[in-house]
């Protein structure tokens, strides 16, 4: 019965966490002067240290952040376990570096709001601090 119990447990925190991801919408924002939108290609390129025109400069949330999951699951469309082994492989052979990143939202805006060029992702209920501006929304 025990068994049955924390099974019921498993599957309904399963579902919540499910939807409490499909519901956040997550928005990109960049330290830019010039108005632009970017892709879901490009927003991913960006992510996996491609580069784009504008000389962009991605910067991130550590792995044990939710809303890395989320941005990773609508955006990047790969698990954490297949990003950690593809910057494993791009640093090997090094060819790319991982995007710095902060353990706190407010570490990373104040990153993002003091290098030109800075783009982070950030929840949509998050205020945007005056200075960046949304250039991608993942719903």
């Amino acid at each position: 019965m025990k068994t049955i119990i924390r099974l019921f447990y498993f599957i309904m925190f399963a579902l919540w966490a499910h939807s409490a991801s499909a519901q956040t919408t997550v928005l990109v924002v960049a330290n830019i002067d010039s108005e632009m939108q970017l892709t879901k290609q490009q927003v991913r390129n960006l992510f996996l240290g491609g580069s784009l025109p504008e000389n962009l400069r991605a910067v991130e949330l550590s792995p044990k952040n939710d809303l890395r999951v989320v941005f990773n699951t609508k955006v990047v469309g790969l698990t954490e376990a297949r990003i950690q082994s593809y910057w494993a492989q791009m640093r090997f052979s090094g060819r790319k570096k991982p995007p710095k990143q902060f353990d706190d939202k407010v570490l990373l805006i104040e990153y993002v709001l003091e290098n030109e060029g800075s783009v982070c992702y950030l929840p949509s209920d998050h205020p945007i601090p005056e200075g960046l501006k949304v250039i991608f929304t993942a719903e």
